[in-house]
């Protein structure tokens, strides 16, 4: 069989339906995102980028850069972030197909509905209309985020919406609300989420913790704490469950390659750092925007979007008072005009996401020859789905919805100040 003829099978097998119906003629390898999880587990030590495709640029750039570091990944756009980017649920996986077929990229893509956020009982019936819509449109795996929600309000939320979630389909799930370094997640909350969905029969692949993860651009805080992530992880090592690691900025290459190497964590989300790059604003090696004394981003010349059309934006950013973080906002206003830029600076955009995520696949994430991984599981398993890690262990009759409220009430928990932690 050549090299060709391996890859059609693979196109073939792995591919989910819904993909294969969405994109009948497409060369693009759009899996669930078990796959992703599975071949980083196989490697052992790894993780790969779930990048947030805010933008077409990041889009592109991340799926460069993977396939020059023959790297599985995961392309995502979060809840909140369809607020403010020209991304959303419905167009995400168009863009990947389209992008994966011009370029003629064949690593193995996760499409992530990240922070799907359901923040009150009332947010329950839309969810289950939208949700089977998301996995018409392409989507191959979500974060059901309903950590904002009391610990049993929580589990319960994710058991009534699992049903609308395609069993071969990657599944996220969140504890602790994740909120920076307040409120750390602990593994009597954690382990009543997994324990009560297993209990069920539904067999989570990640486990997003508030392990000290801040989301945005910060660079203070005592960071990611890998101790107690390894200890949780350690915990739900029965239940195959491995860790989501969100707010990866603010924290420097040593602490991420520490995540990597002493926990169970596949999936590492990376998303400010990314549009900063994508436009040309200078970052240190924690992924944060570096600010000049006045607070305000620093451009590096002859780098991302033109001058002329970074002096737009921030002028733009300032009659609407918006400034550090919350240039997040210009995904959306701005995107017709990075659009209409000349071939050459749209290029050295995707060009510096790309260079600027292929030195974390490889040198941070241990990420490289994981898409090959990923391929030869998909021939050994046959089939888009990848079934269970681990067989269940809870007895269902444990886990009523009485005994969940009751159990609840018992748990050793952090739950911290409450916030805005949206994105």
């Amino acid at each position: 069989m050549t090299i060709q003829e391996g890859f059609r099978r693979i196109l073939d097998i792995g591919r989910p339906l819904s993909v294969k119906k969405l994109f009948p003629n497409s060369q693009a390898l759009l899996v669930s995102g078990k796959v992703i999880d599975r071949a980083m587990t196989a490697k052992g030590r790894a993780m790969t980028i779930a990048a947030n495709g805010r933008s077409n640029f990041v889009i592109r750039g991340a799926l460069q850069a993977a396939q020059r570091a023959d790297a599985a990944i995961i392309v995502e756009i979060a809840r909140s972030e369809t607020n403010y980017c020209p991304t959303t649920f419905y167009n995400i996986a168009r863009q990947v197909d389209a992008v994966c077929n011009e370029l003629g990229i064949t690593i193995p893509v996760a499409i992530h509905a990240d922070h799907y956020g359901i923040k009150k009982v009332e947010d329950i019936p839309f969810a289950k209309m939208e949700i089977p819509s998301m996995f018409d449109a392409g989507i191959t795996s979500i974060a059901i985020d309903a950590s904002h929600m009391p610990d049993d309000q929580n589990l319960l939320a994710n058991l009534e919406l699992n049903q609308f979630i395609p069993a071969w389909a990657g599944l996220e799930t969140e504890v602790g609300e994740i909120k920076g370094n307040e409120g750390l997640s602990t593994v009597d909350d954690a382990s009543f989420l997994i324990k009560g969905l297993d209990a069920h029969d539904i067999s989570v692949d990640w486990i997003a913790l508030n392990n000290g993860s801040v989301h945005g651009l910060e660079a203070s805080g005592q960071g990611i704490q890998v101790q107690l992530t390894s200890e949780i992880h350690r915990a739900l090592e029965p239940y195959g469950v491995s860790g989501a690691q969100h707010g990866t900025s603010g924290n420097s290459s040593e602490r991420l390659r520490e995540i990597a190497t002493l926990t169970r964590t596949t999936k590492a989300n990376v998303a400010t750092s990314l549009q900063m790059v994508s436009w040309g604003v200078e970052v240190n090696d924690y992924g944060n925007a570096i600010l000049d004394g006045q607070g305000n981003l620093q451009k590096v010349r002859g780098e991302g979007v033109s001058e002329e059309t970074w002096a737009k934006m921030l002028v733009f950013a300032e009659s609407k008072g918006w400034r550090g973080g919350n240039f997040k906002n210009l995904n959306l206003p701005m995107d017709n005009l990075l659009h209409a830029q000349s071939r050459d600076i749209r290029q050295r955009m995707c060009r510096r996401v790309e260079d600027f995520v292929y030195n974390i696949l490889v040198n941070v994430f241990n990420a490289q020859g994981t898409a090959a991984i990923a391929k030869e599981i998909i021939a050994a398993k046959a089939s888009a789905d990848m079934g269970r890690k681990a067989e269940r262990k809870e007895n269902p009759a444990d886990w009523t919805k009485e005994k969940i409220v009751e159990r609840a009430k018992t748990l050793n928990v952090n739950a911290g100040p409450a916030g805005n932690f949206e994105d």
